[in-house]
């Protein structure tokens, strides 16, 4: 294996994404998160273990399915948290490209900053991937540490970078009721979108807790317990608020 292979801890693979980016989509989630969303489905992502995986090997993999993706499909990286393997990610998204094929990256933002080093990494990146799939869990910075254990200010200056330079944006939206539902922080919310010029699409994702058997295999104990997924009223009240899907 050469010296400047990039190895990726490789968490699981979706072949036949529909909700990952346009068409179908080869999902490959990565192992590693800061984050700890109470009504993350995905808990045992969040532990950052050693890389074992190349981007030669998850291509060559991706590329069995290749003649699914059509003209709209491709490969979709998200996590755990994706911008925690960003050389990885370069490695894949580079290698990918020169055989033409559409990059998704699903993001919560996280790790961003606006350090010299990290930008320039990260515009790597961004030259070789077409759309940015961005969570933004929360509008208001104190709720979001609440949910999420971190602030969102790098988060939405992210969402802010991405429009310096109109990457294309897809933003996602978890409802959770008596958290992430209230219509004052859904305008707020929105009117941020509405100061962005590189949003192609809002997805209004509802909330559901199929993954808390994670938690409970993991030993810990689930933080939403008992709280139910959200009205199709509220859903429909959130998804005119913010112009959604």
């Amino acid at each position: 294996m050469s010296e400047n292979t990039k190895l990726g801890a490789v968490h699981s693979i979706e072949t036949f994404g529909s909700v990952d980016g346009p068409g179908v989509r080869y999902v490959i989630f990565l192992q590693g998160c800061q984050m700890r969303c109470k009504y993350c489905h995905n808990a045992d992502t969040w532990k950052i273990l050693s890389p074992d995986q190349s981007a030669d090997e998850v291509l060559k993999k991706a590329l069995r399915y290749k003649s699914y993706w059509k003209k709209n499909g491709g490969i979709t990286v998200s996590g755990g948290e994706p911008l925690l393997q960003m050389d990885f990610v370069i490695d894949l998204f580079e290698k990918a490209k020169k055989k033409g094929i559409h990059t998704a990256l699903d993001t919560s933002g996280q790790p961003f900053n606006r350090s010299p080093e990290f930008i320039k990494k990260f515009d790597r990146l961004l030259n070789v991937c077409d759309l940015v799939l961005l969570d933004i869990k929360h509008i208001n910075s104190n709720k979001h540490k609440l949910l999420t254990s971190h602030p969102n200010e790098n988060i939405l200056d992210l969402a802010s970078y991405l429009n310096e330079i109109y990457k294309p944006v897809w933003i996602r939206h978890v409802l959770v009721p008596g958290i992430t539902d209230d219509p004052d922080d859904l305008f707020a919310l929105n009117e941020f979108l509405e100061s962005l010029e590189n949003i192609e699409r809002v997805e209004v994702l509802p909330y559901h807790s199929m993954g808390a058997y994670k938690w409970k295999n993991l030993n810990m104990e689930y933080p939403l317990e008992g709280v139910e997924a959200p009205s199709d009223e509220s859903i429909m009240q959130a998804r005119k608020i913010l112009n959604a899907y």
